[in-house]
């Protein structure tokens, strides 16, 4: 398997949703993130923002969407149907959620993609990153974006490292996959489908689907 196939978006996501598109003519997953605050600013005026209601400038929220009121969204944002923003979330630097999707209290998510029917417990920072569907990431669970030598992120694989062109990118974590309590997925993380993450494990490099990290 080429690189290119290994960290393509079907690699890891069965149903990207409405953020499909943002997936177009990439060949890293990853690649699609600088594309979604256009995506955002766009999507008012396209045929998917139906049943999509505009409450803030680029703030797009669908059908059955509850937001506590201590919650803060600073930025473009689209919260698809369903979904539940809790006590003190912080949404902000553009933010796709899709449809089912619960970001519990305290939970920060920067410049981030959710897929449908994944839980961000409480207490997290998810930055620059894209979780799947039906993932849930527990309490405290960490995915950082940022590099303490401020170096650029890169993808570690068993025989190489991939530049992704950025300083700040978090993890790809596959549909289906589970963090423990307070675990943290360093910079440049990859999870294949249907991984488990132990709890309090420090995580980085690439991983295949259905891995047991401890």
């Amino acid at each position: 398997m080429d690189n290119t196939s290994q960290f393509s978006f079907s690699h890891f996501f069965e149903n990207p949703g409405l953020a499909v598109s943002l997936f177009e003519t990439t060949q890293y997953a990853w690649e699609a993130l600088p594309r979604i605050d256009d995506f955002i600013k766009n999507f008012k005026n396209s045929n998917l923002s139906e049943g999509y209601k505009e409450i803030n400038e680029n703030v797009l929220v669908g059908d059955n969407v509850t937001i506590d009121d201590t919650a803060r969204i600073n930025g473009a944002a689209i919260i698809g149907h369903n979904s539940v923003i809790g006590h003190a979330a912080f949404l902000r630097g553009g933010v796709i959620i899709g449809d089912g999707v619960n970001v519990g209290h305290a939970t920060e998510v920067k410049h981030s993609l959710i897929f449908s029917r994944t839980a961000l417990a409480h207490l997290n920072y998810i930055g620059d990153s894209i979780i799947g569907s039906n993932c849930n990431i527990s309490g405290g669970a960490t995915l950082a974006n940022w590099r303490f030598d401020r170096k650029e992120v890169t993808v570690k694989t068993d025989t190489e490292r991939i530049g992704t062109g950025t300083e700040k990118f978090g993890a790809l974590v596959g549909d289906g996959s589970f963090l423990g309590v307070s675990a943290v997925l360093n910079p440049g993380t990859v999870l294949g489908k249907d991984c488990l993450v132990f709890p309090l494990v420090s995580v980085v490099g690439t991983y295949p689907a259905s891995s047991h990290i401890k």
